[in-house]
């Protein structure tokens, strides 16, 4: 598997600069992403902006596999279901199919191993076991993967809003004392079992009538490229962002921190890693 690091391009739904509502967040990471000379590129045929969902994964330089883009808590809106296939065939990526229903925003990957939540156990009831669901993953990604529980009040359930590497042996993730004690204690024992440690981020919730299922004070959904981390900053009342910040500087000494209000997208229910889909160049397109 590539590690966030491996990846050196980002690529982007045109939504992202052609809807009004995002304009201004996507105008201010592209400015970002130029001063820093990352390529970046916009994809045709999306229904969406949250491209890493529908987008495949990147296993290698060769291999993208393509997973079903079916996720339950799209059910009650088909407009917004995003034609992989389509996308790929138009943007030129060469994928190989499974029907296994996984979104990428799911996926959190090192180069020894895969985290999902185990929101992908409830999207694919037709295997007649957790082992067996695992192991056709285990041969796509051609490495382990851990599932980690999902928090039960998120309707998405993805691992990239809880979770991310820092290392082989360390995780960087919301703060486990702020999410419950039974969702503590079941992700203390799956770190326990794959002796991984925890850097705990400070996060907080805010209320929005609105935007009741915004993603404002997440601050470990992050994009990852290159010697870049593209951290959201809220800078709204109650916000934690030197906190976090001073947080990631120490987990991540060797890395480049970029704060950006990513605020816009946030309050549509997802953020930096959400919007972005990033891999390593060097795939031959079709």
């Amino acid at each position: 598997m590539l590690s966030g690091e491996k990846n050196n391009t980002v690529y982007l739904s045109k939504l992202l600069k052609t809807d009004p509502i995002y304009s201004l967040n996507c105008k201010t990471l592209i400015e970002k992403l130029e001063n820093h000379d990352i390529p970046y590129h916009f994809l045709e045929a999306t229904k969406q902006i949250w491209c890493r969902d529908y987008m495949p994964v990147q296993v290698n330089k060769e291999k993208f596999v393509q997973f079903r883009y079916e996720p339950s808590y799209r059910r009650p809106y088909p407009e917004y279901y995003t034609d992989s296939d389509l996308v790929c065939k138009v943007n030129g990526i060469k994928t190989i199919s499974s029907s296994i229903k996984l979104d990428g925003g799911n996926v959190v990957s090192w180069t020894d191993k895969v985290i999902l939540s185990d929101r992908v156990v409830d999207e694919n009831p037709e295997f007649p076991s957790k082992s067996k669901l695992l192991g056709e993953l285990e041969k796509y990604f051609e490495t382990e993967v851990i599932i980690i529980p999902q928090i039960e009040l998120d309707y998405i359930g993805h691992a990239d809003s809880m979770v991310r590497f820092v290392d082989s042996k360390t995780l960087i993730g919301n703060d486990r004392k702020m999410k419950g004690k039974t969702w503590k204690s079941k992700m203390d024992k799956v770190l326990r079992q794959h002796g991984l440690n925890y850097i705990d981020v400070p996060f907080f919730h805010h209320k929005n009538k609105i935007y009741p299922d915004n993603a404002i004070g997440c601050y470990v959904n992050f994009l990852e490229v290159q010697h870049l981390l593209l951290i959201p900053v809220f800078e709204i009342e109650d916000n934690r962002d030197e906190e976090a910040l001073e947080v990631f500087s120490q987990a991540f000494p060797h890395k480049e921190l970029l704060p950006i209000n990513f605020n816009q997208v946030g309050f549509s229910g997802g953020l930096l890693n959400c919007a972005t889909w990033t891999m390593q160049e060097g795939n031959e397109l079709a």
